[in-house]
């Protein structure tokens, strides 16, 4: 049995072991997504993020939910964003110590893209504009921004 929860921890560390994946789990910490916000807030096209989609689902990371024509995702356990979130900590505190108080705020701010209520700590990107600091839920709601 020892080796089997080894086993299936090596297989989920390799799904998890994709920068956009990583995202996708980042996004669902906050709750249910449909697929075609998620699109805008990776950037990425609905073929290739359904194909992360499929990773996740297989290996029992998110759940799925249709509702009319939209396929609602979230995550399977809160633990799986928690662990996400303990490992960010870790490489911002290796980061140095401004990353890791930058990352500690706990001021609630908006993704100016797509509206999702969001801290300094877990935003997936952030950008400094005109004297002001944005920050972003996702790589697609940042460069949707520096389109603008």
């Amino acid at each position: 049995m020892y080796q089997i929860v080894f086993k299936r921890h090596a297989e989920l560390m390799k799904a998890l072991a994709n920068p956009k994946r990583l995202e996708v789990v980042h996004l669902l910490r906050q709750g249910q997504l449909a697929v075609s916000e998620m699109e805008r807030m990776l950037g990425l096209r609905q073929a290739n993020l359904s194909q992360h989609l499929m990773v996740l689902r297989r290996i029992g990371v998110v759940n799925t939910e249709r509702r009319g024509k939209e396929i609602y995702y979230s995550l399977t356990h809160p633990n799986f964003a928690r662990a996400s979130e303990l490992m960010r900590v870790v490489l911002m505190q290796r980061l140095g110590g401004q990353a890791a108080k930058a990352a500690n705020q706990l001021t609630v701010v908006t993704d100016p893209v797509c509206g999702m209520r969001l801290t300094p700590a877990r935003a997936a990107h952030s950008y400094r504009f005109h004297a002001r600091q944005y920050y972003f839920c996702g790589t697609g709601c940042a460069k949707e921004f520096k389109k603008l």
